[in-house]
Parts: structure tokens; C-alpha cells; sequence
């Protein structure tokens, strides 16, 4: 039996008739009756017996259709599959993160897709920019979420938020009692922040000097968790992205805006000729979206305060 052979007989017996089997193919009741006789034909095995103008299953009939039926539950399974994968319900997906992207609106994100794609298994890489750019380009992982600038021949970039970096200390140091801190105030204080050469330290030593301000980098460290814990010890003040701050359960410590704003870009990265599969694209929209909400709620705390800061500076100047 070729396919269209069984495609017909198992249409012959889930409906009982050639005329419900012409239904269920969308074909016509000749067209049934034909294949069904050149495959009689060619097993030279009678499968059914037309009694009472009603056509009943021989015994060889029983004996092939559970295998027959198994096919085509098989083939129902693929094609169930195949739709799930265009529609983003199954699959995997690889993303390779900053470790502040990954714990805090990745991670956000992520408990969301997979509530709703139960069978959609996620794997996170938490990794500096630099390996997380790497991973991506070497196509290891389906996209990725580092600081920027991300120069690699081998990806495309696109800027996801352009935040600004905080100052995180304890609710019992003197500069936390304000609603924004100002580089003037940050002159001579212990720093806790990134390297010289990296997406954060730069734009915090630029900063410093356009103003012609000492910068005091007390500590050096590679993952903002590290900082928190540090300005909670009270070694400093941080000086880092606070997107993390929310989800480290860190009471003690607040986080402050500086002015003027230093900015940092969370870029979202892929490989060039690697296009996005569906489900990782319904994954990338989550997360576009926690960090729109997350972004909105910090700029509703710090509008106020920011505001008046800009006011004060612009009277400064005029006087």
C-alpha cells in the first residue's frame, strides 16, 4: 500500500462509507471508490464487504488498521508540532545576558513566557558583555543582552533601553536622605564600580572629568551584585545600573539618580544570517515589555526630583 492508499482506507474506516471518507479528504466519492479498488487490486485482498449497501471491514481490514491508524497519529502529532513551533509554543531557547539583564527583567520575563509555554524549555547564560557578545556570535546562544557598545562583524545590534546609571547606598548614608545626587556630591566619596575600559566605568570616568571632579574608585568589580552587598557593608557608594536593585531583596539599601544623567545602553544582539525563530521572538517581546514597565516606574519616582534638580542648575547659570 502506498500512502494515498492507506490515507484512504484509514478515511474508509474512521468514517464507515465512501461517501463520509470523500468528506473527511475533501475529494469525491468516485475518486475514494477508485483508490480503494486499485488497492484491493494490487494486495489482492478483499477489505471490505458491501452488506445492505453499507461496506463492513473484512478480517484483514482489522488486522492492518491499528498500524495504519498508528501512521496517521504520527503524522497528526507532527503536524500538531510542526504548528506549535510557528506559533511559539514549542521549542528552545538560548539567551545569553549581563548578569543584571538575566536576574532582573530577563528573568522577569522569562517566568512569564514559560507560565504560558509550558512546553518551551529556556536555558540563561549570565556572562560579562564581552562573553555574552562572543556566544552570541559564535551562534551558541539565539540572542543576547549585554551593555553597549557591541562591535562584532559577526552580529547586529539594536539598542533595547537607554537607562541611566544609579547610586546605591545604604538609607543611612548622608547622600541618601536626597532625591538626586549630583556629581559635586560624588567628588572625594568611595566608588564602587566597574572597570576603566568597560560599558559602565567609562561613561562614569567621563562624567567625572567633564566636570574636572576627582573620581575615587575604591573598588573594581565585574557584576552589580557584588556591588550592592558591598555599599550594604558600607564600602562605598555603587555606582552601577540598578535594574537588578528591584529583585535583590536588598531593603537597606536605596537607589538615587545622578545628575547629570551618565546613560548606558542594554543592547539585545543576534547573529547575522541567524534569523529569529518565533518562540524566541515572543520571548524578546516580554522582555521589551518588563523593561518598558520597569523603566516607567523609575522615571515616575525620579521625574520630580530630576526636574527640580534641572531647575536649579538653569538658575544657577542665568544668576
Amino acid at each position: 500500500m502506498n500512502l494515498r492508499q492507506m490515507e484512504v482506507f484509514h478515511a474508509i474506516m474512521s468514517a464507515g462509507s465512501v461517501t463520509g471518507a470523500a468528506r473527511l479528504l475533501n475529494v469525491t466519492q468516485p475518486a475514494v471508490s477508485t483508490v480503494l479498488r486499485h488497492c484491493e487490486t494490487q494486495l489482492r485482498v478483499k477489505l471490505f464487504d458491501r452488506i445492505g449497501g453499507r461496506l463492513h471491514p473484512t478480517p484483514e481490514a482489522h488486522a492492518i488498521y491499528p498500524d495504519i491508524a498508528n501512521i496517521f497519529q504520527r503524522v497528526d502529532t507532527v503536524t500538531r508540532m510542526t504548528r506549535d513551533l510557528v506559533d511559539g509554543r514549542l521549542g528552545h531557547v538560548t539567551v545569553a545576558a549581563t548578569f543584571s539583564a538575566a536576574n532582573g527583567p530577563l528573568a522577569a520575563a522569562v517566568a512569564r513566557f514559560v507560565r504560558a509555554r509550558p512546553a518551551v524549555q529556556v536555558s540563561i547564560q549570565a556572562l560579562p558583555s564581552a562573553q555574552v557578545i562572543d556566544r552570541v556570535a559564535r551562534r551558541e546562544a539565539d540572542f543576547g543582552l549585554c551593555y553597549g557598545p557591541a562591535r562584532d562583524p559577526a552580529i547586529e545590534a539594536e539598542v533595547l533601553e537607554a537607562s541611566e546609571i544609579a547610586c546605591i547606598m545604604p538609607r543611612t548614608h548622608p547622600l541618601a536622605s536626597r532625591d538626586v545626587v549630583t556629581i559635586d556630591d560624588l567628588a572625594g566619596q568611595d566608588i564602587i564600580t566597574y572597570g576603566p575600559h568597560t560599558a559602565i566605568g567609562t561613561p562614569i570616568e567621563e562624567a567625572f572629568g567633564a566636570a574636572c571632579l576627582a573620581f575615587k574608585r575604591r573598588i573594581q568589580v565585574n557584576y552589580s551584585m557584588t556591588a550592592f552587598i558591598l555599599a550594604a557593608e558600607g564600602a562605598g557608594i555603587a555606582m552601577v545600573e540598578p535594574m537588578l536593585l528591584h529583585a535583590a531583596s536588598m531593603p537597606c539599601l536605596v537607589a538615587r539618580p545622578i545628575h547629570p544623567r551618565i546613560e548606558v545602553h542594554t543592547m539585545l544582539i543576534h547573529a547575522i544570517g541567524r534569523p529569529p525563530t518565533k518562540t524566541s521572538n515572543k520571548l524578546v517581546a516580554l522582555i521589551r515589555e518588563q523593561i518598558k514597565n520597569d523603566r516607567a516606574a523609575r522615571d515616575a519616582l525620579a521625574r520630580p526630583a530630576l526636574a527640580a534638580i534641572s531647575q536649579g542648575y538653569a538658575a544657577l547659570v542665568k544668576a
